[in-house]
């Protein structure tokens, strides 16, 4: 059965306020990272951050549907665990780390168990795809959004 995960970093040539700026603002996620389709609020912080959300992604074989809880600490790390969807479990944060001068370090990690059915369809080279899309993919993503490229 597939597991889906790692941990993946870049530096950004963006303050660390930038970065959590985006890091931050999730309800923009479908804007930027590829394969996630929709990023619906439904409940908020006291700060008023998106707390939960319900998102729709590409897995390859299907579309799957989370809500994730999100928690914030300013300004090093979002994070996320998912408390209902189509995969088993989902865990993931981005973690800034200020590195002087105007750069960031951006450090994207996932833990996935997409659970026996779907774990089935996701087998072989699908399973490096989705890999490459909901991992590897990301800060290279993330460094872009900030950088204006």
């Amino acid at each position: 059965m597939a597991q889906l995960g790692g941990t993946r970093s870049i530096e950004v040539e963006a303050p660390i306020e930038a970065c959590w700026a985006l890091a931050a603002d999730v309800a923009s996620a479908p804007e930027w990272q590829a394969g996630m389709k929709t990023m619906r609020v439904l409940e908020t912080d006291a700060d008023g951050r998106p707390s939960l959300c319900e998102t729709t992604s590409d897995a390859k074989v299907r579309d799957v549907t989370t809500k994730l809880r999100f928690s914030y600490a300013e300004p090093q790390r979002v994070s996320w665990t998912q408390e209902k969807g189509d995969l088993k479990s989902l865990d993931g944060k981005w973690e800034l780390e200020d590195l002087g001068g105007g750069r960031t370090k951006v450090t994207y990690t996932l833990d996935g168990d997409p659970g026996r059915m779907l774990g089935m369809l996701i087998r072989g080279p699908v399973e490096g795809k989705i890999r490459d899309l909901l991992v590897n993919g990301r800060p290279a993503e993330f460094k872009a959004r900030v950088e204006g490229a």
